[in-house]
Formats: C-alpha cells, sequence, structure tokens
C-alpha cells in the first residue's frame, strides 16, 4: 500500500491535490488544513497517505501532517464514519481541538462540525474517547467562546478556510457580540 507519497505538485484545490512521483499523476483526497498547508503547484511536497481499498475504488487521502493522518485512521474506525466523512470532519475542527472536545465528551462543538449530528458525535466519543493517549493534548485545552466559534463557522461557510478564519477572529478578539465580531474578523480578512 502507499504510505508516503513525494513529489511535484501539480494542482491543488480544497479537497484535492495532483502529485506527480515518477512520471504519474496521483490524485490525493485532503482537507482543508493540508491544502492550507501546501506549497504553491510545481513545488516539492510529500504527504503523509492512506490508501483506501473497496472492490470498485482505490482512493488515496494525503495529509501534511501525520497526526492529522493518524486521527484520520481513528475516525475510520468509528462505525458510520467512511473517508469522505472523516475528510470533511478534520477539514471542519484542528486536530487539538477535535481530540479536545472527544476527550471531554463535548457533543455541542463536535455538532458544529459539518455532517455530524449528535448520534455520530456521541459515537465518536464513545468509540475514540480511549483511543487517542498518542495525541498529547490536554482535555483542559481553551476553547473558543461560543460567540467566537459561531463568527468562525459563518466564515467558513462563506467559503474562508478555517484557519484563516481562527486567525481573523483572533485579531478581532476585542470585538463585543457576534455581529461586531462578524464584522471586524470580515473586515481582517479582506485585508
Amino acid at each position: 500500500m502507499i504510505a508516503h507519497l513525494r513529489g511535484r505538485l501539480l494542482s491543488k484545490h480544497p479537497n484535492q491535490a495532483v502529485v506527480e512521483a515518477g512520471g504519474v499523476g496521483y490524485d490525493v483526497t485532503i482537507s482543508i488544513p493540508t491544502f492550507s498547508e501546501l506549497p504553491k503547484a510545481g513545488a516539492e511536497v510529500a504527504l503523509h497517505i492512506h490508501t483506501h481499498v473497496r472492490e470498485d475504488a482505490l482512493s488515496l487521502f494525503g495529509f501534511m501532517r501525520v497526526e492529522e493522518k493518524k486521527l484520520f485512521e481513528k475516525l475510520i474506525g468509528v462505525s458510520g464514519i467512511g473517508p469522505k466523512l472523516a475528510i470533511t470532519i478534520l477539514s471542519g475542527m484542528s486536530t487539538e481541538f477535535m481530540v479536545a472536545a472527544i476527550r471531554g465528551n463535548d457533543v455541542a462543538t463536535l455538532t458544529k462540525i459539518p455532517g455530524i449530528g449528535k448520534k455520530t458525535a456521541e459515537r465518536m466519543i464513545l468509540e475514540l474517547r480511549d483511543k487517542l493517549d498518542q495525541f498529547g493534548v490536554e482535555p483542559s485545552i481553551s476553547k473558543a467562546m461560543p460567540v467566537e466559534e459561531d463568527v468562525m463557522s459563518a466564515l467558513v461557510n462563506l467559503g474562508y478556510q478555517r484557519p484563516a478564519a481562527e486567525r481573523a477572529v483572533a485579531a478581532a478578539a476585542g470585538a463585543d457580540g457576534f455581529e461586531a465580531l462578524f464584522k471586524e474578523a470580515l473586515g481582517q480578512l479582506r485585508k
């Protein structure tokens, strides 16, 4: 199976990258955090790969950070979560926040991720809570306030990438209330 891929980045999109290695272009499904970390097209890139085999498809899922790949593999082990939903989950929340939410039994935070309902969030917590020891994140990690999280969610829904939305909200932290914080964060993103 393919576990690592190094080559020239031919193209990248928020959920896909094409990497040429040895004269072959590999179509790799990626998460938004990985997309954000990728260099420009034409540059050398190295991705940690999870090869997913089904009877009708062979799919590659790529990650810049090995922690993200490990969390992806934990997520697809949860009943009801396939590789495409796992990529969506990883695109909706940083690895650190997700691990903290799972360890802290925080269903409300997990259900803010697109595609995750209450039952799936509860199943993630139940099945993964004791399997995340390799992730060095403490459950007491500081979490965004509900208003800040709502603003980040609104920005992501408008098409901004989660890391950029997080930075904009952090830069606009002095604003009071949803509307003021949203306007200030949006202004930060447009700079």
